[in-house]
């Protein structure tokens, strides 16, 4: 009955395209909380327990603006879909974004959570009620992810306002305070990195995947500190610790490893599983996810669209499409999916293409979408209810492969072993393995396209050109290279008058 009514209550919002967050941090979210919810509250640990659970159910509703930010501006989204709908949106987030029309406004909702991480570390550090080892737990948690949230800002912002201390008494509104430079923000995230692993300590367990923990803290710092090695001029230092930490992971956690099979990481009845290292929890019976304005619906398809694979039609049953409802598709690049070698399994799991049949020919039609998150078929019902990941061991091992590449060392092994996954029983390592390839010859190349065929759809690939240098900004996209931050929005600016507008706004 539960899942019925879960599911009743999605096909009333099925045609609701998600818009925008429209709150402005600076003036909503950071509000204090009543001092009568506060006098009742903190008085066991299951109020600890309950409160970070809330901010990773809060993360949870920011994991689409982490698929924008990290994504939208890349190659990978944006052609006018086969349906014939226009995505405003994409083009705003690709070429119009300006201070009238940032895209993203009140730096995408993060200080909502900001705020309570905030909160949870100043009664953790402010308690008895806790034994040591459920403080070291909660603020090894907390500082993780605030460090994470920060990075996202810094990548996407640059200078931005630190705020450490929850709100209490006053409005945030009130509050003039300026953005930090990204160097001191940097500074901060690293310092917030260091605290998260000292409470951590030696406590490489999962409690489960969808609870940060010291191996979510670790891929973290091996991701900051690739950026401060290519991006504020960490060089080779920053690059050596970026190693040691995927080494650590490695050393420590000997149970994570690739799955046999790519489809395998994504099935919505294999969540959890050895290849992931930390991901956001969604379920039927909880979060519906995101990914319905992602797929094409059943009513774009006549029975004379054929998938070119099969030879089968497009039904709800057999592929990643919505069963009902109109509406606009989010559609990926074809270029993209044409990129990929026909031998990479990954081409057609994690892209959908439509095809158009007749007299014998397949005709392949702009606007594909994605594959990779098909969630499950309930009640004739397709619902999107997968795990998101954020962190996995492919990942883990083509970041390793970049600190080698950045310290001159051999980087063959991890990137063949993301490639033999990928291409399967095909696989031949004189056609697909590294060296072999042409794409080969340029090693930032190449872990860049691996990197774009293994993530696609997990809010990575801007970030990836982003950090491996301008040039594959202006490369692959239409990015001013002026503008490859965020513009703030007026709403923040005029309610928080310290701060100044991103440069190049």
């Amino acid at each position: 009955m539960k899942t019925i009514y879960r599911l009743f209550i999605y096909l009333l919002l099925i045609n609701v395209i998600t818009v925008f967050t429209s709150c402005d941090d600076f003036s909503l979210d950071l509000q204090p909380e009543s001092s009568l919810t506060d006098a009742s509250y903190w008085k066991t640990s299951k109020h600890w327990e309950s409160h970070m659970y809330g901010i990773h159910s809060r993360l949870r509703t920011h994991q689409e603006q982490l698929l924008r930010l990290g994504e939208y501006r890349s190659d990978i989204w944006g052609e006018q879909a086969f349906t014939g709908n226009t995505v405003e949106e994409l083009t705003t987030f690709m070429n119009l974004i300006s201070e009238d029309n940032p895209g993203i406004t009140g730096f995408a909702g993060f200080y909502t959570n900001i705020n309570q991480i905030n909160l949870i570390i100043d009664k953790t550090l402010n308690t008895n009620v806790l034994s040591d080892n459920e403080k070291n737990y909660y603020l090894g948690q907390a500082y993780g992810l605030r460090a994470f949230y920060y990075f996202h800002l810094l990548r996407s912002w640059g200078d931005v306002v630190i705020q450490e201390t929850p709100s209490y008494s006053f409005k945030i509104d009130e509050l003039e305070k300026g953005g930090s430079p990204a160097s001191q923000v940097m500074e901060f995230i690293k310092q917030d990195i260091e605290n998260s692993l000292k409470y951590f300590g030696n406590n490489y367990t999962f409690k489960n995947k969808v609870l940060w923990s010291v191996a979510a803290t670790l891929m973290l710092k091996s991701e900051v500190f690739l950026w401060d090695s290519r991006q504020m001029e960490g060089g080779k230092q920053s690059a050596q610790v970026a190693k040691n930490t995927l080494s650590e992971i490695q050393i420590k956690i000997p149970s994570l490893k690739l799955l046999p099979t790519f489809r395998d990481v994504f099935k919505y009845s294999n969540k959890e599983n050895d290849e992931i290292i930390f991901a956001i929890r969604n379920e039927v019976d909880e979060y519906l996810g995101f990914w319905s304005s992602y797929v094409a619906r059943d009513i774009h398809f006549s029975v004379n669209h054929r998938d070119s694979l099969t030879g089968a039609p497009y039904t709800p049953q057999t592929h990643n499409i919505l069963t009902i409802g109109g509406g606009l598709m989010r559609p990926i690049n074809t270029s993209i999916y044409n990129k990929f070698h026909p031998d990479d399994t990954r081409k057609y799991e994690s892209i959908q293409v439509a095809y158009l049949y007749s007299d014998g020919n397949y005709e392949q039609l702009p606007g594909a979408w994605q594959n990779k998150f098909q969630g499950s078929f309930l009640l004739g019902l397709r619902v999107w209810s997968d795990d998101y990941p954020i962190y996995r061991y492919s990942d883990l091992l083509l970041m390793l492969a970049e600190t080698k590449s950045l310290l001159e060392e051999d980087p063959t092994n991890e990137i063949n072993m993301v490639r033999k996954r990928a291409f399967g029983e095909k696989y031949d390592l004189n056609i697909h393995g590294y060296p072999n390839q042409p794409v080969d010859a340029n090693i930032d190349q190449a872990i860049l396209n691996e990197r774009l065929f293994e993530f696609i759809a997990e809010g990575k690939r801007w970030y990836d050109l982003r950090r491996f240098g301008v040039e594959y900004v202006t490369k692959y996209t239409n990015a001013n290279p002026e503008r490859l931050l965020w513009p703030i929005d007026l709403a923040t600016l005029t309610r928080n008058r310290a701060l100044k507008q991103t440069p190049g706004y």
